[in-house]
C-alpha cells in the first residue's frame, strides 16, 4: 500500500459500490467502520444522484472490536433485507473491515435469506476500484445468469427468419465518465441497424435481467475494465460473440458498426452512408489546419486513452508524444497501441510520474483525468478531461457521448477549443495596437472612409515600460565567429508570454536566431517585433 495524496482509483468496495448503485434492486452490505461511509458522496455529490447508494455499513466502531462484529454484521443484512426488500445482495467488507478477518459470506449464508446471495472477496491491498467493478460484475453475472448456462456442447438456437438480433450493452456503471450518455449514443447506433437491445448491465438492470443476458446473440463491451472478463465467462457459458470494436472516434464508430452488422447479419451501409459527424469536416478545415503536429500526450483508464491516442494521430493530425495509463490490468493494450506509436508507454498510479512526464515532454496539449488537468494547469498547458477520476463538471446536464458519431463531435469540441481560444486570445494580443484594430476604429468591411462612432476611447497603447534589466542567461550563441550570451529583457518576457502556449517556442527560437545572428542582447520588445517582421516576410 502507498500513501498519497491524490489517487487514480479508490479501493476495490468503491468498484462494487459503483456495481451495486447503477442497478436497480440489488443492495450492498459492507462490513466496515463508521468512517468507510465517505464513499456515498462519490455518487450524490459528484455525480449528483438523488438517492444515496444501496448499501448498508456495518459501522463497527473501536468499542466494537472487543465484542461480537459478527452478529454486528448478521444484523446489519437481516435489517437490511426487511428494509429494502432487495432481488439480490452483495456481501463484502472494505479494507478496514477485510483486518478484523470476519467471514462476511459465510456469514450471510448462515442467515438463509429468501434471494440470491453474491459474495465478494476483494482483496483491497492488492486490487484497486476498476477491478473490483470487474469481479462484481462478473460474480453477478455467474451468480444469476448461470443458473440458466445451456449444457456443455449444446449448440445456440438460430434465429427465427425476420427476427431482429439482440445484443448485450455491457460495462455502464455509476460514477462512470460519460456512461449514462454513451449508452444512448450506442442504444440509437444499435437501433439504426435494427438491432434490439437485450440487456444493459449493470446500468438500471435489475437481477432478472442479469438472469436472461443469456438470450442475446451476442455482446457490445463499451468499457473492457468492467465488463471484459464477464464477456469472456458468457462466451464460454452461451457461447455469445463478444463485438470488440469501442466506437470512440469516427473510424472507430464506423468500425463497430461494420462489426455489429457482421454479427447481426445486417447491411451498415445506410448506417455508415448517414453519418452524422462533423470531426473529419472541422479537421480538414483551414480552421484545423495550423494545429496539424501540435504535441499531445495522453493519460487515463485502457479504454479512453487508447482511444485518444488513435483520434489525435489519425483522425486530427496531433503527434502523440507519451501514451499511458494507471490501469495496471490493461498494461498490455495500452504498450501495444504505444508501440504502433513509436512510444514506451508509461504504466503508473503515481501521479508525480505523469506529472515528471509531462513536464519532460512539454506537449501543446494534455489528454487526461481530473488529475492531469490541475497537472496541466501547474504547467501552464491546456488540457480536455477523458476519462476517470471525474468531478462534478464530468457529469454536465445535457446530453455529451463520448461514444458513436455524436461523441466524436464532443470530443472535437472539448480538444480543439482549447487551443483554439487560445488562438484568439494571441491575435487580441497581437493587434491590439494595431491602427486597424481598435475601439476607435470603423468596422473594416464598410470601407476605410467609414467615420469612427463618436465617444469611443482613442487606441490602447502599450502600458508595459521598457526595463533593460537582463532577465534571463541563455546559452552562447556564435554569431561571426563571436559567441555571444542573449538574454531577454523584462518586459520582453512579458511580452512573449501573450504569444499562444503552441507557437511560443518557435516564436521564441526564431527571436533568438535573428537576435543572435545581429548581435543583439539583451532581446528587447523591439527586436521581438523585428524577428517576427523578419520571418513574416
Amino acid at each position: 500500500m502507498q500513501l498519497t495524496v491524490w489517487t487514480y482509483e479508490g479501493p476495490p468496495h468503491v468498484g462494487a459500490m459503483r456495481i451495486a448503485t447503477a442497478m436497480t434492486d440489488v443492495h450492498y452490505v459492507l462490513h466496515a467502520p463508521q468512517g468507510d461511509t465517505y464513499a456515498d458522496l462519490l455518487f450524490t455529490m459528484i455525480e449528483r444522484r438523488g438517492e444515496r447508494p444501496p448499501v448498508t455499513y456495518t459501522t463497527f466502531q473501536a468499542r466494537d472490536l472487543g465484542g461480537d462484529t459478527a452478529d454486528l454484521f448478521q444484523r446489519a443484512a437481516h435489517d437490511a433485507y426487511e428494509r429494502f426488500k432487495p432481488a439480490a445482495m452483495l456481501v463484502g467488507a472494505s479494507c478496514t473491515g477485510e483486518l478484523i478477518q470476519d467471514d462476511p459470506a459465510g456469514l450471510a449464508r448462515a442467515l438463509g435469506l429468501p434471494i440470491p446471495v453474491i459474495p465478494l472477496e476483494l482483496p483491497s491491498y492488492q486490487r484497486k476500484e476498476n477491478w473490483g467493478a470487474a469481479e462484481t460484475f462478473y460474480r453477478l453475472v455467474r451468480g444469476l445468469a448461470g443458473p440458466h448456462m445451456p449444457a456443455p456442447g449444446t449448440a445456440r438456437p438460430a434465429r427465427k427468419p425476420g427476427e431482429p438480433a439482440r445484443c448485450n450493452i455491457l460495462g455502464p456503471t455509476a460514477l462512470g465518465f460519460r456512461h449514462r450518455d454513451d449508452v444512448r449514443a450506442v442504444t440509437d447506433l444499435l437501433s439504426r441497424l435494427g438491432v434490439v437491445v437485450n440487456v444493459t448491465a449493470p446500468w438500471q438492470a435489475s437481477a432478472a435481467d442479469i438472469a436472461r443476458l443469456g438470450d442475446a446473440d451476442f455482446n457490445v463491451v463499451l468499457y473492457p475494465e468492467i465488463a471484459g472478463q464477464a464477456a469472456q465467462w458468457l462466451k464460454r457459458a452461451f457461447g455469445q460473440p463478444t463485438v470488440a470494436t469501442v466506437p470512440i472516434g469516427v473510424g472507430a464508430t464506423r468500425d463497430f458498426v461494420t462489426e455489429v452488422a457482421r454479427l447481426a447479419g445486417v447491411d451498415p451501409a445506410p448506417v455508415l452512408a448517414d453519418a452524422a459527424s462533423r470531426l473529419p469536416w472541422y479537421s480538414r478545415s483551414v480552421d484545423s489546419t495550423y494545429l496539424t503536429g501540435k504535441r499531445v500526450f495522453v493519460f487515463g483508464d485502457a479504454t479512453h486513452a487508447i482511444a485518444a491516442a488513435r483520434i489525435a494521430s489519425e483522425e486530427l493530425g496531433f503527434k502523440v508524444v507519451g501514451l499511458g495509463t494507471y490501469s495496471h490490468e490493461q498494461a498490455r493494450d495500452v504498450r501495444e497501441a504505444a508501440a504502433r506509436l513509436g512510444l514506451e508507454a508509461l504504466i503508473t498510479d503515481d501521479y508525480l510520474e505523469v506529472e515528471a512526464a509531462c513536464a519532460e515532454l512539454q506537449p501543446e496539449l494534455v489528454l487526461g483525468t481530473q488529475m492531469e488537468r490541475h497537472i496541466a494547469k501547474r504547467l501552464g498547458i491546456p488540457c480536455a478531461v477523458i476519462s476517470a477520476p471525474v468531478h462534478v463538471q464530468d457529469f454536465p446536464a445535457r446530453y455529451s457521448p463520448q461514444m458513436g458519431f455524436e461523441g466524436a463531435n464532443v470530443i472535437f469540441d472539448s480538444w480543439v477549443h482549447p487551443l483554439m481560444m487560445g488562438l484568439e486570445e494571441h491575435l487580441l494580443g497581437m493587434f491590439r495596437d494595431d491602427f486597424e484594430f481598435n475601439d476607435g476604429a470603423g468596422s473594416s468591411h464598410l470601407g476605410h472612409g467609414t467615420k469612427h462612432a463618436a465617444g469611443r476611447p482613442a487606441p490602447v497603447t502599450d502600458a508595459v515600460e521598457r526595463a533593460p534589466v537582463v532577465a534571463a542567461m541563455e546559452a552562447p550563441v556564435l554569431v561571426a565567429e563571436r559567441p555571444i550570451v542573449l538574454s531577454w529583457a523584462p518586459d520582453a518576457e512579458l511580452e512573449l508570454k501573450k504569444i499562444p502556449f503552441f507557437v511560443r517556442g518557435k516564436a521564441r527560437r526564431n527571436t533568438e536566431k535573428f537576435a543572435g545572428e545581429r548581435g543583439i542582447s539583451p532581446i528587447t520588445v523591439e527586436t521581438l517585433y523585428d524577428a517576427k517582421a523578419h520571418f513574416g516576410r
